[in-house]
């Protein structure tokens, strides 16, 4: 049975990074009937920081994955394993990625566990699956009008390979804050880029 990761970070019920987010996972369970859905929220559910305890487990390589400091950890570490997809709606805050997503990265990127380090560079443990990610963003980003840094798409990529997670694709939705009609191009061209990447037509495979 495919499993599919929905992580929404939006503390706005209606947001527009959560209803994309939706229709993409709704789309998934189109073409994988009967597909399980873990729905991790996080604005409803927000990710301790990592704490003292947290941070000695896993500098102590002698203390293994059942130990209780890890139950979290491990947990959300859990879900990542048992997903075919991972879907991740997500607003950009100040350029970057929400203090709640970060301490979800936090909890699941951990050496020994999902990456182990050698002298060439550090080695993601995880099986490789696609990870979509939607992004919503009040102004413009990557170039002109008005442009905006994005260190959001970067980190996310970067982080994600860490782990060995290397299918992650980016759904950015711009300018939501400009308007109607710059919110109505955002959707239309959301859901262009799902009919295109996520057509109807697609055989039951996790692919």
């Amino acid at each position: 049975m495919t499993t599919i990761l929905q992580i929404l970070v939006s503390p706005r019920p209606q947001s527009v990074s959560r209803l994309i987010a939706r229709e993409i996972v709704g789309r998934l369970q189109e073409w994988h009937p009967g597909a399980r859905v873990i729905d991790r929220d996080l604005a409803a559910a927000p990710p301790p920081h990592p704490d003292l305890a947290l941070y000695t487990a896993i500098l102590s390589p002698e203390i293994g994955p059942d130990h209780p400091d890890f139950a979290l950890s491990e947990r959300y570490i859990g879900e990542l394993e048992a997903a075919d997809w991972v879907v991740i709606g997500t607003p950009m805050n100040n350029f970057s990625v929400p203090s709640t997503l970060k301490a979800w990265i936090d909890h699941i990127v951990r050496i020994r566990r999902t990456f182990r380090s050698t002298p060439e560079g550090k080695i993601g443990m995880l099986a490789d699956k696609p990870v979509i990610v939607v992004s919503a963003h009040g102004g413009y980003i990557g170039g002109t009008p008005a442009y905006q840094p994005d260190f959001l798409t970067p980190y996310l990529r970067a982080i994600f390979e860490t782990i060995g997670l290397k299918q992650v694709e980016f759904l950015p939705l711009q300018a939501l804050t400009r308007g109607p009609e710059p919110l109505a191009k955002a959707l239309a061209d959301a859901r262009g880029w799902i009919e295109t990447r996520l057509p109807l037509a697609q055989p039951d495979a996790a692919g």
